[in-house]
């Protein structure tokens, strides 16, 4: 490597922890910044600093150690972000952060580009639900914050509003779709305008939590071109820099429809440390350190499974074949629902 980077990492969660495991193949030294004292990530990175975001004694050290600036989660404090940028690079830029953590921002962007999202409008009020009836039934998702259907509602009529419901933010309402599938598309952007993506990976829901993921998707070579050119669209106009991943859903009638943007390296796209050259993490790296591309190129067809939870205490003792990668994030602690690692698999 030509010039050494240290890369500040805010978040250390799971993405955190195999950002840092990428950036030592790449030579990177990574200093990881979380406010979760037992964050798996400080097994993984050089340097871990534990810190409250209110706390600018211990900004000051993480930006001091620190040469471009980059995140595993899009919903960190825009202000913070904005603060950290006055002095060192922040890769994507935190502008991009604040849409996407915005549901009415988000759509309201995508739509003016010409992608076709589900129908919404925005909700302050029970009255405002009483207002769009056109839309039930449908999904109340609150407007900031939330995931892995966290803060999200289902609306089948008036009935399910009640007199008591508590208001206590703003959300969007969407109009509930008849749902083949969802895939998601993961593409990197560098500082020089290259683009480079992955194919459209198939993903599999349950109780609201990601199960599965697979490549090839199953879906249609229209769909796969579309899905490609939102995600690219998507991406110059951010002026991105980074992996950003699109999330779409298929309707039974095959009309493709934009679900929600992570400026971020995503959970769908883990298959692709074992299953491609370039994993999206190397990517990450590679763009926001500006270390330059590499061509893509698939390894195998695989498949992705979660591991949530107290299964994780199973797969610790298990055995696995050679066509079979388990990453176990170290977790301090199982908790039902929680992503305690994922298992990949070849299936060529």
């Amino acid at each position: 490597m030509s010039k050494f980077i240290r890369l500040g990492v805010i978040g250390g969660g799971q993405l955190g922890s195999l950002l840092c495991t990428a950036a030592k193949k790449l030579k990177v030294e990574t200093i990881v910044l979380s406010d979760d004292k037992d964050g798996p990530a400080q097994k993984f990175c050089d340097h871990f600093i534990y810190s409250k975001y209110e706390n600018n004694e211990k900004l000051k050290e993480f930006i001091s150690k620190v040469d471009v600036v980059t995140y595993e989660f899009e919903n960190i404090p825009f202000n913070f972000l904005n603060l950290i940028e006055k002095e060192k690079k922040v890769l994507p830029y935190p502008k991009i952060n604040k849409i996407a953590q915005n549901r009415k921002l988000e759509k309201t962007f995508v739509n003016k580009l010409g992608i076709n999202t589900t129908n919404w409008v925005y909700i302050k009020s029970a009255e405002d639900i009483k207002k769009n009836q056109q839309l039930l039934p449908g999904i109340l998702k609150s407007n900031t914050l939330g995931y892995d259907g966290k803060g999200q509602f289902v609306i089948n009529s008036l009935d399910d509003v009640k007199q008591n419901w508590c208001f206590t933010s703003d959300y969007i309402l969407e109009k509930k779709v008849n749902l083949k599938k969802e895939i998601s598309v993961v593409i990197a952007r560098y500082i020089d305008g290259t683009l480079s993506y992955y194919e459209p990976i198939e993903n599999v829901h349950k109780d609201q939590i990601l199960y599965k993921s697979k490549i090839p998707a199953d879906i249609s070579d229209k769909i796969f071109k579309d899905a490609i050119n939102n995600a690219k669209k998507i991406a110059e106009n951010f002026s991105y820099i980074g992996v950003l991943t699109v999330e779409f859903f298929i309707t039974e009638n095959d009309e493709l429809l934009v679900n929600e943007i992570a400026p971020r390296f995503h959970n769908s796209g883990h298959l692709t440390i074992e299953a491609f050259n370039i994993s999206q993490f190397e990517n990450h790296i590679r763009a926001v350190c500006d270390l330059g591309s590499k061509p893509i190129k698939k390894i195998s067809n695989a498949e992705m499974y979660n591991v949530l939870g107290f299964e994780i205490q199973d797969f610790k003792k298990k055995a696995f074949k050679k066509n079979e990668f388990f990453h176990d994030y170290l977790k301090k602690e199982p908790r039902a629902g929680r992503k305690m690692g994922h298992l990949t698999i070849f299936k060529d």
